[in-house]
């Protein structure tokens, strides 16, 4: 029996505390929850709406819904730059530069 202080073979993997990465990647990753707010948008629209008459009328809202979600968006993070930046220092393996 495997102690729980020790992880399993099959899941060990390293993940790097949150308070070990530079201040500029923990303002992006505690900040941009833009899936988060799109997912919440969405369902305050679609509980307010409550039933509807048809898969179509559904998927109309939700369009509609986006549409709406979408002109509001303002572009990127004036910070963006210095987070990639700090990302691309820690995983360089995962950046292509010059692309």
């Amino acid at each position: 029996m495997e102690s729980e202080s020790q992880p399993a073979s099959h899941t060990e993997f390293r993940i790097p505390p949150f308070y070990a990465f530079a201040p500029d990647i923990r303002k992006i990753v505690y900040t941009t929850n833009a899936i988060e707010s799109l997912h919440m948008q969405l369902r305050k629209i679609i509980k307010a709406r409550g039933h509807f008459p048809s898969d179509e009328a559904a998927l109309k809202l939700i369009w509609l819904a986006l549409r709406n979600v979408v002109a509001k968006w303002t572009g990127s993070r004036h910070d963006w730059k210095s987070a990639m930046t700090q990302f691309a220092l820690l995983y360089p393996e995962r950046f292509n530069i010059g692309i």
